[in-house]
C-alpha cells in the first residue's frame, strides 16, 4: 500500500464511505496495529474507533470451584517485581499478581484490564494533536491487602521506573513521557511531540503496576531490598501464597477480584526447572500438568507426544526471534571492575570480515528442517512482525567456502592447529546459551561449520534460571554477556516494533552503572540507528514510520553483530480440556483471569 492509497482511505473514512472499523481491519492486514490506526485517524481528523480486542467466550458462571491449575516453566522465575524482570519468565511470574491498564489481545488490539476503557477520540482519551492519551481507571479495584487502587499508584510507577537509582528494566517506556494525575481515577500521559504509538507506558508487560504504599520507601538505591520484590501484593486474580526462587510459585484465588465470576481456579502452581522435553511430556503425554510454557523442543518429538491425545501443541504467531549475538566489547578485559565494558572493542569481532564469516557459517535451513519445524521458520531478519515492518532487503546464506575466502582475504591465517590468527588474536570464541536441547544442537551445528573455516567455538551451556536471572552478582547472566558469542530468544512484548527495536539504541547499553538492566546487551552503537529510532517515535505517517523500522533492522542485521536464526512463534502445550487465552504480543498470563477448564 502506497502513501497516496493510505490518504485516500482516510478520506473515505472522513466522507463516510468507509467505516472506521473497516479502516482498522485493512490496516491490520498490512501490519498496522489498531492503536496506531486509531491514532492516525485522530491526527487526520477522521475520528477513531475504540481499539479494544475481542476475547474468547468465558463460560463459568461463578468464581472459583475449578480446583488447581498446574503450570510448568522449565526456565524458572527468580523474582516477582516486573520492573526488574529482564526475562520473560520473571515478567510472566509477576503478571500472576500485577496488572497493567491494558493488555494486547492475539489480534494485536488492546483489551482493558485496570483501565475502565481503551482511550479513543470518541471518549476523549486521545488528543487530536497526538501529544497525550488519557486513561480512565476502573473503580472499586483493591490491592490484595485491601488498600484502594488509584491514580496515585499509576503515577508512582511512572516515578519509580524512570528513577535512575532504581535501575528498572522498564525505564525505556517511561523516561521520555510525563504522567499527570487528573483525579483519583484519571491519568494523562503527555508526549513531547506527536506520538504514533501511545500504548506503551502502563500497558502489557512493562505496564504492570506495583502498589505505592508498599514500594514508596524503596524508590531509590534500596529498591532491591523491598520485601515485596519476592512477596507481591497486586490487583490480579490470584493472591500470593509462597515463592521459592528458581523453583515453585504458588497462589490462591482472590475473592475480591474486580472482574465478575473470575478466576475459575482455586489455586495456581507454577513449577520451574527441568527442561523443555520433560515439560512437554508432563502435559502432552502424562497429563500431570495442565500447561507447559515455551516448548523449545524438536518438532518431531512434539508430534509424537501429541499422538497420545492427552494434550495439544499451541502455536501462536508472534515477533520472537532466536538469534546469535557477537560481542561488540571485550569480555576478557576489565575496566573499573566491569568486563565487556562499553569503552572496549572485541579483538576479533571488531573486524567486519570475521563477523561476515560468522554469519555465513550457520545453516538456518537445517535448524528449521531438523530441529524447530513449526516452531522455528528460518529468517534473515531480526524484526519479523507485524508484516508491515518486515524488510525484504536481507538474505541469509550458508556458505563455508565463501567464509574461508573472506577470512583469507582479511589476513586471518591458519596455524598448525588449523585455527586462524592475526596480530596475535586467535579465532577461538566462547559461545554461550541456556541449557536446552535445541540450543545445544544449534551450538553443535555452528561449531562443526566453524571448524571448517578455521574457527574454534568453545560451547558453554548455562542453567536457564541463572542465564536469564536478574542477579547482579552472577557473571553468567545474559545481560552481562561475559562471553564472545551468545544465543537466546528475545520476545516482542507488543504488536508494534518500537520497544522491541530499542534494544540497539545507544542510551540502552547494559552496564554496571544501570545494574545491567539496559536492553542493549550486545552494546552496539550506531548514530544512524539512533536517529532513525528517534524519528520513528514521532513519525505519524505509517508508511514512513515502517520504512524507518525496516532501516533499523537492516542496520543491525547488516552489521553482523546480530545473526538472526529462526522466527519463534509462541509454542506451548496444554491438556485438551484447558481453555486459555493466549497472545503472541503479551505475556502467557496476560489474561490468566479468563483461563478455565471444560468438564
Amino acid at each position: 500500500m502506497g502513501e497516496d492509497d493510505l490518504r485516500q482511505m482516510i478520506g473515505r473514512v472522513k466522507n463516510g464511505s468507509l467505516s472506521r472499523r473497516g479502516f482498522i481491519r485493512r490496516m491490520a492486514a498490512v501490519g498496522l496495529t489498531a492503536p496506531m490506526a486509531t491514532q492516525l485517524l485522530a491526527i487526520a481528523g477522521a475520528g477513531s474507533a475504540q481499539a479494544q480486542g475481542s476475547m474468547p467466550a468465558y463460560r463459568p458462571t461463578r468464581r472459583g470451584g475449578g480446583g488447581q491449575l498446574k503450570v510448568l516453566y522449565w526456565q524458572a522465575s527468580t523474582l516477582l517485581n516486573p520492573h526488574f524482570a529482564v526475562g520473560t519468565t520473571n515478567q510472566d511470574a509477576s503478571r500472576v499478581f500485577y496488572e497493567p491498564l491494558a493488555g494486547w489481545a492475539a489480534d494485536g488490539t488492546l483489551h482493558p484490564v485496570l483501565a475502565a476503557e481503551i482511550p479513543s477520540l470518541e471518549n476523549g482519551g486521545l488528543s487530536a494533536d497526538g501529544r497525550s492519551v488519557t486513561w480512565k481507571l476502573k473503580r472499586g479495584v483493591k490491592w490484595h491487602d485491601g488498600q484502594d487502587f488509584s491514580a496515585d499508584d499509576v503515577i508512582f510507577n511512572w516515578e519509580y521506573s524512570r528513577n535512575a537509582a532504581v535501575a528498572a528494566v522498564t525505564s525505556g517506556s517511561y523516561r521520555d513521557v510525563n504522567a499527570v494525575k487528573v483525579d483519583d481515577h484519571t491519568v494523562r500521559v503527555e508526549f513531547a511531540q506527536p506520538t504514533p504509538f501511545w500504548a506503551d507506558a502502563f500497558v502489557a508487560a512493562t505496564g504492570q503496576l506495583i502498589p505505592k504504599h508498599l514500594f514508596q520507601a524503596f524508590n531509590g538505591p534500596n529498591s532491591r531490598d523491598a520485601p515485596t520484590n519476592l512477596r507481591p501484593v497486586g490487583t490480579g486474580a490470584y493472591k500470593f501464597v509462597s515463592f521459592l526462587p528458581g523453583d515453585t510459585l504458588r497462589a490462591e484465588l482472590n475473592p475480591n477480584y474486580h472482574m465478575n465470576n473470575r478466576p475459575f481456579f482455586d489455586t495456581l502452581e507454577v513449577k520451574g526447572g527441568g527442561d523443555a522435553v520433560s515439560a512437554a511430556r508432563a502435559v502432552l503425554q502424562t497429563g500431570d500438568f495442565d500447561y507447559a510454557w515455551n516448548l523449545q523442543v524438536e518438532d518431531d518429538l512434539l508430534k509424537r507426544l501429541e499422538a497420545a491425545n492427552r494434550g495439544r501443541v499451541n502455536i501462536v504467531e508472534s515477533g520472537g526471534i532466536e538469534f546469535v549475538q557477537l560481542n561488540v566489547t571485550d569480555p576478557n578485559r576489565e575496566i573499573d571492575g566491569e568486563r565487556s565494558h562499553a569503552s572496549t572493542q572485541h579483538p576479533a569481532f571488531s573486524d567486519p570480515a570475521v563477523r561476515q564469516a560468522m554469519a555465513l557459517l550457520i545453516d538456518r535451513n537445517a535448524l528449521e528442517q531438523f530441529i524447530y519445524g513449526r516452531g522455528g521458520p528460518a529468517t534473515a531478519n531480526f524484526l519479523n512482525n507485524p508484516p508491515r515492518f518486515t524488510s525484504r532487503n536481507m538474505r541469509w546464506e550458508f556458505n563455508i567456502a565463501r567464509a574461508n575466502e573472506i577470512l583469507d582475504a582479511a589476513g586471518w591465517v591458519r596455524g598448525r592447529d588449523g585455527i586462524r590468527a592475526k596480530n596475535n588474536v586467535r579465532l577461538r570464541f566462547i559461545y554461550q546459551t541456556s541449557v536446552n536441547a535445541p540450543r545445544q544442537r544449534t551450538q553443535a551445528v555452528y561449531k562443526q561449520a566453524a571448524q571448517r573455516a578455521g574457527i574454534d567455538l568453545e560451547l558453554k551451556s548455562v542453567t536457564a534460571s541463572v542465564f536469564f536471572s536478574s542477579d547482579v552478582a552472577n557473571p553468567d547472566t545474559f545481560t552481562k554477556f561475559y562471553a564472545d558469542m551468545q544465543m537466546y530468544t528475545t520476545t516482542m512484548p507488543q504488536a508494534d516494533p518500537q520497544r522491541f527495536m530499542n534494544q540497539y539504541v545507544s542510551w540502552e547499553l547494559s552496564t554496571r552503572a544501570n545494574s545491567w538492566q539496559g536492553r542493549n546487551i550486545v552494546r552496539w552503537r550506531n548514530d544512524e540507528y539512533d536517529a532513525a529510532f528517534r524519528a520513528a517515535e514521532s513519525e505519524i505517517d505509517p508508511v514512513k514510520r515502517a520504512a524507518l523500522f525496516i532501516r533499523m533492522n537492516d542496520l543491525i542485521v547488516g552489521s553482523n553483530h546480530i545473526i538472526p536464526l529462526v522466527k519463534r512463534p509462541l509454542v506451548s502445550g496444554s491438556v485438551n480440556n484447558l481453555r486459555h487465552v493466549l497472545s503472541g504480543w503479551d505475556g502467557t498470563f496476560w489474561a490468566l483471569q479468563d483461563w478455565w477448564r471444560e468438564t
